[in-house]
């Protein structure tokens, strides 16, 4: 009961899939069976069971048994294969070889020679299964962390009909304009507006953070997120194929079609590879037996050469490492499209950076105050002009004052200049130069760079207030971290030069472009990219829908996908779901670290391979030491593929 206890536990913990644990077991049984065959064989010698002839006849029937069961598979997939016209594959290779290894022992057997072949065959499928087995759990592994994405599809929609009443659909079913309830426990189906409640959402499936988020009346809600504790009543504003969800796991089904290079040179390799081997397999058994006569000897060369040909840990471990490094930047909130774009953006070096919305906030904010006597006065009669105004900056003044305003003052809004608030005999001035102008006021424009607005009170000047947007907390760190890795960065902004020159200086980058229209963000891209050497990649980062020109015209298109438009995410390459840049360095230290495994496993591979062919082909390199030029080496380059989903810190 303990060891079964046990058992269960290991299979726990190494969260193996059914298929996995099915496999597992079947690897644990042929390979126990075959080791108590191969024991008793050395020590009784199975082939003298029978005289003669015959001598084969019982260590066949149960190596057989060994080899039916951990091969069955392999020799179904080989014959369905070459009915279909795809003959040479790693399966094909493994069947001739093992039943080429089977046939020997038996004309060894028939002819009165030792009978050596059968547990080598078995040796060699049972090893093979191994690194099948290896791949599965890695590629499972990887594809957890895409798969959590998967979960975030929803099953039904709560429709809210015209009496009230609550109907299950289908959320492809669902309109824009309609309501839906989305209960404690549920997905989050389409995207839309709170109209009512207010609850906790669990977005960790979409954006990798772990703090769950507040949401009331009047907020946006995403497709995926989990409503975790109360009631929410949601007016549809996506239909379903346009949502957050659909574009997300649209982005994670099709990134495996996009190959890069070292995977489509793989493709090729083993296109034209296997054919060149077992011709090659085929001469070294046909002339040297016939020039030596010793036919056996070269048979078994020659299987020997076609087991160790197969290019098992190139195939397997290439687009494994691949899947892997898209897996590890899943985990962490970064969808990157495909492995061609993993495999260009660890070239990377040049980083293009839209201003508003990527490397800052996007939303005003109170910066400086610059009272004539208390702040708390200058705020006050600011948000008392400003409350009932719509305007980004008044909505900051208004936010930062965070107090109830007086009423009972009437509002007038002066075209161009700011408003004037009048009660009794208050007169309440709020605005820009031209407003204090008009009215001979004298004033004062505070240091910084934003946009001023300034107070008086009644003829009197009482300070002015700067307004700018906030930049990113974490901005700096990672203009810094890739200035680190030698990198250019570049700031392009359609702001004013006096704007745009304080916040290059303040987050560091390398250089800048100001007063740009969309068009001219193209035209400066443009140029970088003419400048640029040949094997240089130019990223650009933004989020809006007038990015998404440069987004397509970049190397690679960065998006950010959480407050990001659904046209910039749609053309870009990589994307940051959790809107923090952090993910850039991150992306690339992974990107980097996916393509160094790449190319270990390339060398490590070829070399074994070309060593123990050429050992194979001299007699000096036995079915064993073939067993692991193929698949103890497929085996090495799978674990060594599974060290790119290790964890990554976040600087």
């Amino acid at each position: 009961m303990r060891r079964r206890y046990i058992g269960r536990k290991i299979m726990k913990n190494l969260s193996l899939s059914r298929k996995d644990k099915k496999n597992l077991i079947r690897i644990v049984v042929a390979l126990a069976l075959f080791l108590a065959i191969l024991i008793t064989d050395k020590i009784i010698v199975l082939g003298g069971v029978f005289a003669g002839s015959a001598a084969w006849v019982f260590p066949f029937c149960l190596y057989l048994v060994v080899y039916l069961i951990i091969g069955y598979d392999i020799l179904w997939r080989a014959a369905r294969n070459i009915a279909h016209g795809q003959v040479f594959d790693e399966n094909f290779l493994m069947c001739v070889a093992t039943l080429g290894a089977f046939a020997l022992a038996i004309y060894r057997g028939v002819t009165g020679q030792d009978i050596e072949g059968f547990d080598e065959a078995c040796a060699v499928l049972l090893f093979y299964q191994v690194g099948e087995w290896f791949q599965s759990y890695a590629t499972g592994k990887s594809r957890k962390s895409i798969s959590a994405l998967m979960d975030i599809r929803p099953d039904y929609a709560n429709l809210v009909c015209a009496d009230g009443t609550t109907e299950k659909v289908d959320p492809s079913e669902v309109k824009i304009g309609d309501t839906i309830l989305i209960n404690p426990g549920e997905k989050v189906p389409l995207d839309g507006v709170i109209v009512r409640g207010q609850s906790t959402l669990d977005t960790k499936a979409l954006t990798g953070e772990s703090l769950p988020r507040d949401v009331d009346a009047g907020g946006e809600v995403i497709s995926g997120c989990v409503n975790l504790t109360s009631q929410l009543e949601v007016k549809v504003r996506k239909q379903f194929y346009d949502s957050t969800v659909s574009k997300i796991l649209e982005l994670v089904e099709n990134a495996s079609s996009q190959k890069s290079k070292a995977e489509n040179f793989i493709t090729k390799f083993a296109k034209y590879y296997t054919p060149i081997v077992c011709a090659a397999a085929l001469l070294l058994a046909v002339i040297p037996g016939i020039i030596t006569g010793q036919w056996s000897t070269w048979i078994y060369r020659a299987l020997s050469f076609l087991v160790v040909s197969c290019p098992c840990a190139l195939v397997i471990s290439i687009p494994l490492s691949f899947f892997a490094g898209i897996g590890a930047a899943s985990r962490y909130g970064i969808l990157i499209k495909g492995s061609n774009y993993l495999e260009k953006f660890s070239k990377a070096n040049t980083f293009v950076f839209d201003k508003t919305g990527t490397l800052t906030r996007g939303n005003f904010a109170v910066a400086k105050i610059a009272p004539k006597d208390k702040s708390e006065e200058i705020l006050r009669l600011a948000a008392i002009a400003e409350k009932d105004s719509n305007h980004p900056i008044a909505r900051s003044i208004v936010a930062r004052c965070g107090k109830q305003t007086e009423g009972g003052y009437t509002l007038t809004n002066v075209a161009g200049e700011g408003i004037i608030a009048e009660k009794g005999g208050d007169k309440i001035l709020c605005g820009n130069e031209k407003l204090m102008a008009a009215n001979g006021i004298e004033y004062s424009t505070p240091e910084g760079v934003g946009t001023v607005v300034y107070v008086a009170k009644n003829g009197t000047y009482m300070g002015a207030i700067l307004i700018a947007d906030e930049i990113k907390p974490e901005t700096k760190q990672v203009i810094g971290e890739l200035n680190n890795m030698d990198c250019k960065t570049i700031m392009l902004t359609g702001d004013n030069e006096k704007i745009a020159a304080s916040v290059a200086k303040e987050i560091g980058v390398t250089g800048y472009k100001a007063s740009l229209l969309p068009q001219n963000k193209v035209e400066e891209v443009e140029k970088l990219l003419a400048q640029k050497s040949k094997n240089d990649v130019l990223c650009f980062v933004g989020d809006g829908i007038n990015d998404a020109p440069v987004l397509m015209r970049s190397d690679i298109g960065i998006a950010m996908g959480g407050a990001g438009s659904d046209a910039a995410i749609e053309a870009s390459d990589i994307v940051l779901m959790k809107d923090d840049l952090k993910g850039i360095p991150l992306a690339k230290r992974i990107a980097k670290k996916t393509m160094a495994i790449v190319m270990e496993n390339i060398i490590f591979s070829i070399a074994v391979k070309v060593a123990i062919l050429i050992l194979s082909a001299f007699g000096i390199a036995n079915m064993w030491i073939a067993v692991f030029g193929d698949v103890g080496v497929a085996v090495l380059a799978i674990l060594n593929a599974m060290r790119v989903n290790s964890k990554y810190s976040d600087r």
